[in-house]
């Protein structure tokens, strides 16, 4: 993950650092800094995959399985709508085949679940790992 946060956080870091006049302090306030991102993307990660293994033990459905289906459901609309569906339609060209439609996914809102689900998990695990969420302080969120 810190490669992918890197290209993004790296120039933001750069900037502020570059504010520090003496060399010495601002090549130890970068590496500081890397340090603690690092450490945080390392603890969002293992608070993630706790999390993980508790929503997969639970006996419930609702809570062991809604991120399962969603996958399933996503996975199934995009092989449909990138490999599935335009091989369909070049063997109906080709074949001579006399189906005129195939159904179409709206791929845009497709990936916008996929994207509000990936930021709403993110979303969470911050909560978790800042002490914030609603196990931790059960007057929050009413």
């Amino acid at each position: 993950m810190w490669n992918f946060l890197a290209p993004v956080v790296g120039p933001i870091v750069d900037k502020l650092v570059d504010l520090i006049p003496d060399p010495k302090a601002r090549a130890t306030a970068k590496a500081e800094f890397e340090k603690e991102l690092r450490q945080a993307v390392t603890q969002a990660n293992q608070a993630q995959a706790e999390i993980n293994k508790i929503e997969a033990g639970h006996s419930s459905i609702f809570v062991a399985g809604w991120r399962p289906f969603i996958g399933w459901v996503c996975g199934i609309g995009i092989l449909w709508a990138f490999i599935i569906q335009p091989i369909a339609i070049w063997v109906i060209a080709n074949f001579q085949i006399g189906v005129n439609n195939l159904p179409q996914i709206p791929t845009e809102g497709l990936f916008e679940l996929v994207l509000a689900m990936l930021g709403m998990g993110g979303l969470r695990t911050w909560e978790k790992i800042k002490n914030v969420s609603r196990e931790t302080n059960p007057g929050r969120g009413k």
